[in-house]
């Protein structure tokens, strides 16, 4: 793996062009097996990398993300005529853009189970910063940018003094002042990924308080298959790739309101408790392992590796 270091403050073109030359010294000539693109933007410094096969690793719709480039939908439509593959994070996204290319595929969100497993008889330590934080506890993992609804938390927070609200990830892109001050609430800023089980251990509830927006149209989040690996009921704001499958399995509650938000936290936290529903859990989570969806994926790729070669034959 190789990670460039260049200056700051450089101009789009600048960076493009320094990028460029550098991807040209590492490959020395060579034509890479795989060149795999997570985003457009990478088009202009890599686009004249050879390569048997060209994968687009579509994740996110990255074009309606707050203060995205605007050159944004411009690259993909070049990188989805050149893409030989393309996968999507998720349902929602796939069926916007199955019709954008001839071999495109949905990647729902897979879970690291070993990682994120809860062990009653061997229970991680709890982090000392929750030690001085009352339960029931009730958190969010992952980036606190333009995708939160901080009003629908604010207003959950104030209808629950009895919950902890505990909010753990770094602040994107929008001003830390519109993230809701309240007692119960407790920004504890980011966290490495290794960290996490020891706090999901620690939690009676896990939330996704997440706007219904341009931003999150599309997303299918990880963090639900990790909250439910780590024992952990889940709440959400209807986002489809929640809803479907995870809520229409019985797996998670979904409000969209305050007062429903609120409700469906003690529906789910009594979901917890009933043997039938960590079954259904674990059912679930045994088809989501980043293994059998990396096989899947393996597997694809190299069919479209036969195909273009058995193309360019003929």
């Amino acid at each position: 793996m190789a990670t460039p270091w260049l200056p700051a403050g450089l101009s789009p073109a600048v960076r493009g062009c320094l990028l460029e030359g550098l991807m040209a010294r590492l490959l020395k000539g060579e034509i890479a097996d795989i060149a795999w693109f997570y985003t457009p933007m990478a088009l202009e410094f890599a686009r004249n990398v050879p390569a048997v096969t060209t994968v687009y690793d579509n994740m996110d719709e990255l074009a309606l993300f707050h203060l995205a480039d605007s050159n944004i939908r411009r690259l993909e439509t070049e990188l989805l005529g050149r893409a030989d593959i393309v996968f999507t994070g998720g349902n929602s996204l796939y069926e916007a853009k199955c019709h954008l290319h001839r071999n495109i595929h949905p990647v729902p969100s897979s879970i690291d189970i070993d990682h994120f497993r809860r062990d009653s008889a061997n229970p991680l330590p709890q982090p000392a910063e929750l030690a001085g934080i009352s339960r029931p506890r009730v958190g969010f993992f992952g980036v606190i940018d333009e995708r939160m609804d901080m009003e629908l938390l604010d207003a959950v927070a104030a209808m629950r003094p009895d919950l902890a609200f505990i909010m753990i990830g770094p602040v994107a892109k929008i001003d830390p002042a519109t993230c809701p001050v309240r007692a119960n609430i407790h920004w504890l800023g980011g966290r490495d990924y290794a960290d996490l089980p020891r706090h999901l251990h620690h939690w009676d509830c896990g939330i996704m308080p997440f706007a219904l927006n341009d931003a999150t149209r599309f997303i299918s989040p990880t963090k639900t298959p990790e909250f439910l690996a780590a024992g952990l009921p889940v709440v959400s704001t209807p986002v489809r790739d929640v809803v479907n499958p995870y809520a229409a399995l019985g797996l998670v509650r979904v409000g969209s309101t305050a007062a429903e938000f609120s409700r469906a936290i003690d529906l789910a936290m009594e979901d917890a408790a009933r043997p039938e529903w960590r079954r259904a859990v674990s059912a679930q989570l045994a088809t989501s392992s980043w293994d059998s969806t990396w096989a899947s994926m393996e597997g694809r790729i190299a069919e479209a590796a036969t195909s273009e070669v058995e193309y360019a034959d003929a």
